[in-house]
Formats: C-alpha cells, sequence, structure tokens
C-alpha cells in the first residue's frame, strides 16, 4: 500500500464510520458526477474553508498564470456542490487562484458529493501528499485534528501513520512568536532551527538567537550548540541555587535542634526568602510553659 493510500486510511478512520446507507448513495452520485469534466463558471467556486494552506507563493502564482493563458488549465480542480450556483473546492485552490489571476470565465473541474468531515478529509490527503506545506500549516492542521477530534498525539499517530515525537515537534512550533513564525513561513527559518528556538524557554532569549541566527546566517548546529550552552547556564545556576537553600536549610535545622534541646521541647523555625519569619515553640500544659520560661530565665 504505498503511502497517500496510507495516511487517507488514516485520517478516514480518525473521522470514523459514515452511515453506510448515506455512503452508498454518496458514492454512486459521486462517481457518476466525478467521472466526467464539468465547466463551471469561476465566479460560482469558492475556496475551501478546511485549506491547510493558506499563503501561496506570488512569483509561482503568476507563473502559473501565465501558463494558463498560454495553454489554459489543464489539469481539472475538484469541487463540491452546495447549491446550483454555488461549489467549493475539495483539491486544487492553487490552479483556482491561478485560473482567476489568469482571466478565465470557466474552469474545469471533477464535482464530488462530500459533507465537511469527508472535505476536510480529501482537502488534508490532497495537500499533504500533492503540495509541500510549510512547517507552521503542518502544525496548525495537527493542532486541528486534535482538537476539532478530541484525540490524543499517540491516538493521531496512528491515524495519520507519522511518529508522536514528528507530532509533537510539530506542534511545539505554535509555541514560537508569531515574528519567527512568519519567518518560518517564508522559508528565511528552517525547521531545523525552528525546532531549536522552540526549546529556547526564554522567550527574549529565544528573540535573540533567532536575530543572530538571521544575521549571521547560523547553521542549525551552530544554534544547537547555543541553545546547549543556555540550558548547561540555567542547570549550573539551578544547582547554585539549590546548594546556598540546602546550606540555609542546614542552618535552620540546626538551630531547631539546638533550641529543641535547651527548651526541652519541639520548636520550629520559619523563614522566608526575604528575611521575614517566626519561631514556633510548642508546649502542651501551663506545667510545661512554666518549664519554658523558667530555662529562658523569663520567671
Amino acid at each position: 500500500m504505498n503511502q497517500k493510500n496510507e495516511l487517507g486510511k488514516g485520517i478516514k478512520a480518525l473521522l470514523g464510520n459514515i452511515n453506510k446507507e448515506n455512503t452508498k448513495t454518496a458514492e454512486t452520485t459521486t462517481n457518476e458526477q466525478s467521472a466526467s469534466v464539468q465547466n463551471i463558471p469561476i465566479e460560482w467556486i469558492q475556496p475551501n474553508a478546511h485549506q491547510p494552506r493558506n499563503q501561496f507563493d506570488q512569483v509561482e502564482l503568476e507563473e502559473l498564470a501565465n501558463s494558463i493563458r498560454n495553454l489554459g488549465l489543464i489539469q481539472p480542480i475538484t469541487i463540491r456542490r452546495i447549491t446550483d450556483k454555488e461549489y467549493q473546492i475539495i483539491s486544487g485552490e492553487r490552479r483556482f487562484r491561478a485560473a482567476k489571476m489568469a482571466g478565465l470565465k470557466e474552469v474545469p473541474t471533477y464535482i464530488r458529493i462530500a459533507n465537511d468531515s469527508e472535505l476536510l478529509e480529501m482537502a488534508l490527503v490532497e495537500n499533504i501528499q500533492r503540495v509541500d506545506l510549510n512547517p507552521i500549516e503542518i502544525a496548525l492542521t495537527y493542532q486541528r485534528l486534535l482538537e476539532e477530534f478530541d484525540i490524543t498525539q499517540d491516538k493521531l499517530s496512528d491515524r495519520v501513520g507519522k511518529q508522536r515525537s514528528t507530532i509533537s515537534n510539530y506542534i511545539r512550533l505554535l509555541k514560537l512568536s508569531p515574528d519567527i513564525q512568519d519567518a518560518v513561513r517564508n522559508n528565511k527559518l528552517s525547521m531545523g532551527h525552528a525546532r531549536v528556538l522552540a526549546g529556547v524557554d526564554n522567550i527574549l532569549l529565544q528573540k535573540q538567537f533567532f536575530q543572530k541566527t538571521l544575521n549571521e546566517h547560523l547553521s542549525v548546529r551552530a544554534l544547537e550548540n547555543m541553545a546547549v550552552d543556555y540550558h548547561a547556564s540555567l542547570g549550573k545556576a539551578h544547582s547554585q541555587k539549590t546548594a546556598a537553600s540546602n546550606s540555609q536549610d542546614n542552618m535552620i535545622k540546626s538551630l531547631q535542634d539546638k533550641l529543641s534541646s535547651t527548651l526541652g521541647t519541639k520548636v520550629q523555625i520559619i523563614r522566608k526568602s526575604t528575611g521575614e519569619g517566626q519561631v514556633i515553640i510548642r508546649f502542651q500544659s501551663d506545667k510545661a510553659l512554666n518549664d519554658i520560661l523558667e530555662r529562658l530565665d523569663i520567671i
């Protein structure tokens, strides 16, 4: 089984089974309508709201539009019928946009029957298999599947035939600041660079690393080394803070033990990082209180 069929099968499983009777009817109508090419007025066609790709290279669109002006639209787009004069794109939005730029009044189409779940499935399969989505668009597609179908990354991994780590790495890109995401969208920053930056929790430092990468044309390895140094410094600072905290804790415990021994009862010292705190001396009776006061030489 090829990769496209595997992916289509996976997403089909994700979306759930469709009522058999309705499916049979839809498939029959679909086969009849999609068997031949029909020219449809371009003004009757609207983009697909489920389209994962939302950015198109203008230079490439112009080149395709020029080709369409000279040769026509050779490959039909696939659409679904909404009303008699309203259709929605299932696949081929890039060709549709170029055809509009070329000034076509009608475009060749395959008309299919699809509900919203099927439409999303078809759009995903078509775009992932035939068009190179940028990493942010892929991340948004995975995120949408997780949210709309309320599944875990493990289940999504099984459905679409991708490793969970792959899905996780893409989704982590959505935590990047908008300017870094925009650089990834526009191929100014590679997926490898973006993955490294996504691992830097400090937003200000993340942006500094991003600018340094662009300004100095850093390789992914060089950026990784910077990130490793950053995390190492965090670990060292944490160790020093922990050591200092442990030292203070030991000193407080020693004082508690000495006071408890001197007063003959349990003493607790509570100290905040600001230096503010309290000493709690516990006693069970008036006799015990008098004993404490005598030891303090107060009475």
